[in-house]
C-alpha cells in the first residue's frame, strides 16, 4: 500500500475515531471485557461490510466526489433525493456536534494562555479556520491528517503505558451488569463509533490510479485501526478500574478523575488525544460534505466553502449545550444511510449486471441478506 492509500486509510480511521473512544469504556466496561469486545467486533464487521458495498457501488457507477452522483446513477432521481436528504441531515448534525466539542477545547486552550473567548467566538473562529483547510483539498487533508493521526496514536500509547503498572488481570473477567438486553442497546453507540462510510466516495476519487483490490484493502485497513484502538482502550479501562469506579462513569470528567492519581500528565495526555480524535473526525466529515456540495452544486471553492459551513455553524450557535443530543439524532440517520442505501445500490447494480468485471464485494446473496438483517438489528437496538 503506497503512502497515498495509507493516508486515505488514516482518513477513514480518523473519521471513525471521535467521541466513541471516550464513550465506549463508559457504556461497555460494566458488561465485562469479553462481552463488550465480542459485540464491538461484530459491529465493526457489519459496518466494514456495508462500507465495502458502498465501495462497490462507487466503483461500478463510475464514482463521483460525493454520494449525489453515485445515488443518481444507481437509484435514480427518487433514490438520489432520499440519499441526499439523509446525507445532509447526518453530516450537518455531525459537524454541529464536532463544532460544539471543538469550541469547548478551544476555550480551554485559550484560557491556558490567559485569553477569554465566548462560545460563539470559539465556534466561529474554529469553523472559519478549519474550513479553509477543507477547501484546500483532499490532498492537504490527507497530509495533515497523517501527522495528527500519528500524534494521536502516540498520545494513546503513552496513556496506556501510564496505566500499565496498575493493571489487574483479575478485573478482566468481572461482569458488573449481566443484562444482555442492556448490552445490545449499546450497539447504537458502537455503530456510530465506526461511522466512516461518508468519506469513501471522496477517497475513491482521490485515488483514481489505485486498483480495485487496493481500494478494498484501504477500506479494510482503515476500519481495523479504530477497532484495535477501541479494544486496547477498553482493555486498559477494565483492567485498571474496580467495579465501583466503572459503575460511576457518566462522562469524560469522571473517566479522567478515575485515573488522576496516576500522574499529573495523564489529564493532559487524555486531553490531547480527545482533541485530535475530534479534529480528525471533523476533517473527515467536513471533507465529505464539502465534496458533496462540489458534486451537487458545481460552484467555485469560495461558494462551496460558504454552503458547506454556514448551516452547521448556525446550528451550533443555537445548540449551545447539546453535543450529545445532536449526536443522538445522527444515529438512526447513519443506519439508514450507511447500511440500507449501499445495500439498495449494490442490489440494483448486480440485478442489472453493471460492470461485473469490476470489484464485487465478497459473500454473494447470503452476505447481502446478512447486511439487511444487520441494519434491522441496529434499528431495533436504537428504538428499544
Amino acid at each position: 500500500m503506497n503512502t497515498k492509500l495509507l493516508g486515505s486509510s488514516l482518513i477513514i480511521s480518523g473519521t471513525a475515531l471521535g467521541a466513541g473512544m471516550l464513550a465506549i469504556p463508559m457504556v461497555l466496561a460494566q458488561f465485562g471485557l469479553w462481552y463488550g469486545a465480542l459485540l464491538m467486533i461484530f459491529i465493526c464487521f457489519g459496518t466494514t461490510y456495508a462500507a465495502l458495498l458502498l465501495l462497490e457501488a462507487t466503483i461500478k457507477s463510475g464514482g463521483g466526489l460525493g454520494l449525489n452522483s453515485i445515488a443518481r446513477k444507481t437509484l435514480g432521481k427518487g433514490g438520489q433525493l432520499v440519499s441526499n436528504a439523509l446525507l445532509y441531515a447526518l453530516l450537518i448534525c455531525l459537524l454541529m456536534a464536532y463544532i460544539l466539542g471543538a469550541a469547548d477545547l478551544v476555550n480551554q486552550l485559550a484560557q491556558k494562555f490567559g485569553v477569554d473567548l465566548t462560545n460563539y467566538q470559539s465556534q466561529i473562529g474554529f469553523t472559519l479556520l478549519s474550513g479553509i483547510l477543507i477547501a484546500a483539498g483532499t490532498g492537504v487533508i490527507d497530509k495533515l491528517n497523517r501527522a495528527l493521526f500519528f500524534i494521536m496514536i502516540a498520545s494513546l500509547s503513552a496513556t496506556l503505558l501510564f496505566l500499565l503498572p496498575d493493571f489487574s488481570s483479575n478485573n478482566l473477567a468481572r461482569v458488573i451488569n449481566d443484562d444482555h438486553f442492556a448490552l445490545i442497546k449499546t450497539s447504537a453507540v458502537l455503530f456510530t463509533s465506526f461511522g466512516f462510510m461518508v468519506v469513501i466516495p471522496s477517497l475513491v476519487s482521490y485515488n483514481k490510479e489505485a486498483t480495485d483490490k487496493q481500494l478494498r484493502n484501504m477500506v479494510i485497513v482503515g476500519s481495523l485501526i479504530p477497532l484495535a484502538c477501541y479494544l486496547c482502550w477498553l482493555f486498559a479501562v477494565v483492567g485498571n478500574l474496580n467495579p465501583e469506579q466503572l459503575v460511576a462513569l457518566k462522562g469524560i470528567s469522571d473517566l479522567i478523575a478515575a485515573f488522576e492519581h496516576h500522574s499529573s500528565w495523564f489529564a493532559s495526555l487524555l486531553s490531547v488525544f480527545t482533541g485530535l480524535a475530534l479534529l480528525t473526525s471533523f476533517f473527515g466529515v467536513a471533507m465529505s460534505l464539502y465534496n458533496q456540495n462540489r458534486d451537487m452544486f458545481n460552484q467555485n471553492r469560495l461558494v462551496t466553502y460558504v454552503i458547506t459551513f454556514i448551516l452547521p455553524l448556525i446550528g451550533a450557535l443555537f445548540a449551545a449545550d447539546k453535543f450529545l443530543s445532536v449526536l443522538a439524532y445522527a444515529g438512526i440517520i447513519l443506519v439508514l444511510l450507511a447500511i440500507f442505501v449501499p445495500l439498495a445500490m449494490v442490489y440494483k447494480l448486480r440485478l442489472a449486471g453493471t460492470e461485473s468485471e469490476r470489484y464485487t464485494t465478497e459473500g454473494g446473496t447470503m452476505m447481502l441478506l446478512f447486511s439487511l438483517l444487520f441494519g434491522g438489528f441496529l434499528l431495533a437496538s436504537q428504538v428499544i
